[in-house]
């Protein structure tokens, strides 16, 4: 299924569903930070849980999509497309995690808001793509607001370089993640590619989690019903929402664009720890937030706009 937004009429009318569906996927992204730390399980052993418990509600949605014709069966189960998405985002919550045991949490989290910087790169040295002045003022504006949200708790030393380096990992992953899905949209339904590349991810990170139980301690198995209660809410929530319905919107959304409205996860994730965990808001984080919105609204893609990587 190949979508693109032209100047028809109905590509314009795509758009509107898409970015809900975006902004939706980050909020249920933002979820997880919450119920990682509520979970009794080790980071890999989380991080595989939330890939591998997804798929039984990715399949279901992956056969509706087929049984109302949103998605034809493609001629190859693992696209090219598929196997690298799965790839990427492997290697961005193994890294992700690898940066949370090496360095702060305040650092991980700036150093993976890197994503969209990969994204306009790889999309400029890869694809030729260009962006344009408004986007790169709108990731200006981001990068800055996710600066603000961390600051109080950042810190570089040299006893966090190498989770630093994780940390930049994860935003390179992420940023080729975003590219890879849109690539595979362009031929595959959401439901499809998120399944298939669900696949490859949980059978990566099953590797990474038994290796740290094995070798590490680490819990691998939830300790009560509770645990698995959470995890399902970590798989459902999370990845079948977050990662599921990124995909959907990547369909017609720019890649740069959607990468910038992610930083809303970071935005959500505060409020949440604020509203659940009693973690305080400084006003340099809310002046934070207000510019991330503001970021995203200067690089909000145009009506007519061609997706081509370019927002005017």
């Amino acid at each position: 299924m190949s979508v693109s937004a032209d100047n028809s009429p109905a590509a314009a009318g795509t758009m509107w569903p898409a970015l809900i569906a975006l902004v939706a996927g980050a909020l249920a992204m933002a979820i997880s930070p919450i119920l990682v730390r509520l979970s009794d399980v080790g980071p890999f052993a989380s991080a595989f849980y939330r890939v591998f418990l997804a798929l039984p509600f990715l399949f279901a949605w992956m056969r509706i999509e087929q049984r109302h014709g949103k998605s034809a069966v493609p001629k190859k189960r693992f696209s090219p497309a598929v196997i690298a998405t799965g790839l990427a985002f492997a290697g961005d919550l193994f890294f992700w995690h690898l940066a949370i045991l090496n360095t702060t949490i305040a650092n991980s989290t700036f150093f993976a808001t890197t994503a969209p910087i990969w994204v306009g790169l790889l999309g400029w040295i890869v694809l030729g793509r260009r962006v344009t002045s408004a986007t790169a003022v709108g990731l200006v504006f981001c990068l800055a607001g996710g600066g603000a949200l961390v600051w109080r708790s950042f810190e570089l030393s040299p006893d966090h370089l190498l989770g630093d380096f994780y940390g930049a990992l994860t935003g390179l992953f992420f940023g080729i993640y975003f590219l890879t899905v849109e690539r595979a949209r362009e031929t595959e339904g959401a439901a499809w590619i998120t399944f298939h590349m669900s696949v490859i991810t949980a059978a990566l990170l099953a590797l990474a989690a038994a290796g740290a139980w094995i070798f590490y301690g680490q819990q691998m198995f939830p300790s009560d019903a509770t645990g698995w209660l959470v995890l399902v809410c970590l798989a459902a929530i999370s990845h079948v929402g977050g990662q599921g319905l990124l995909s959907y919107a990547l369909g017609t959304l720019p890649s740069m664009f959607s990468s910038l409205v992610i930083f809303m996860e970071a935005l959500v994730a505060s409020a949440l720890a604020w509203l659940i965990l009693g973690e305080a808001i400084t006003p340099l984080q809310g002046l934070g937030g207000l510019a991330i919105l503001f970021g995203i609204w200067l690089a909000r893609p145009q009506a007519g706009a061609r997706k081509n990587g370019k927002t005017k």
